[in-house]
C-alpha cells in the first residue's frame, strides 16, 4: 500500500460523494445543488434565523461567497431574507417551507449516504475510522 495515495483517495471518495448527493437531490426536484448550499440549508436548520456574517462563519466561506449562495437560495425559493428588528443594518436569512422541504430530503438521502458509506464496517471500525478522520482535521488546524 502507498501511503502517499491516502490523499488521492479521499479526494475520489469525496468527489463520488459529492456526485452521489447530486444525483440524489435531482432525483428528489433539487437540481443544480452544490454542497455549499446543502450547508447553508443545515445550519438554518439548526439555528432558525442567521446574519450574512454568522452563516459565513458557519459555512467557512466569505460573506461575498456566502452572499452569492445566499442569493442562489432565495431565487430558487428556499431561502428568505427580511430585516432585523434590533439592528436595521442587518437582514436575516431564514428557511421558506421548500427550504424546509430540502432538508427532510436531504435527511433521508443523507442515512442512505451513510449507510452506503459505512457498508461492511463494525461499529469498532466506524469509531476508530473517525477518530483517524478527527486526528487528520486537528493535523490541519492548529
Amino acid at each position: 500500500m502507498d501511503i502517499k495515495s491516502s490523499i488521492s483517495l479521499l479526494s475520489h471518495i469525496h468527489s463520488i460523494t459529492a456526485d452521489f448527493l447530486i444525483e440524489k437531490l435531482k432525483e428528489k426536484g433539487f437540481p443544480e445543488f452544490a454542497s455549499s448550499h446543502g450547508n447553508i440549508l443545515f445550519q438554518l436548520s439548526i439555528k432558525s434565523e442567521m446574519t450574512m456574517g454568522e452563516l459565513s462563519e458557519k459555512i467557512n466561506r466569505d460573506k461575498s461567497t456566502t452572499t452569492v449562495l445566499v442569493r442562489k437560495l432565495e431565487r430558487d425559493g428556499l431561502v428568505c431574507r427580511n430585516n432585523d428588528e434590533n439592528d436595521k443594518r442587518n437582514r436575516l436569512i431564514s428557511l421558506t417551507e421548500k427550504g424546509k422541504e430540502f432538508n427532510s430530503a436531504i435527511n433521508a438521502i443523507s442515512k442512505e449516504l451513510i449507510e452506503t458509506f459505512y457498508k461492511g464496517f463494525s461499529e469498532e471500525e466506524k469509531k476508530q475510522f473517525f477518530e483517524f478522520l478527527k486526528r487528520i482535521d486537528n493535523n490541519f488546524s492548529s
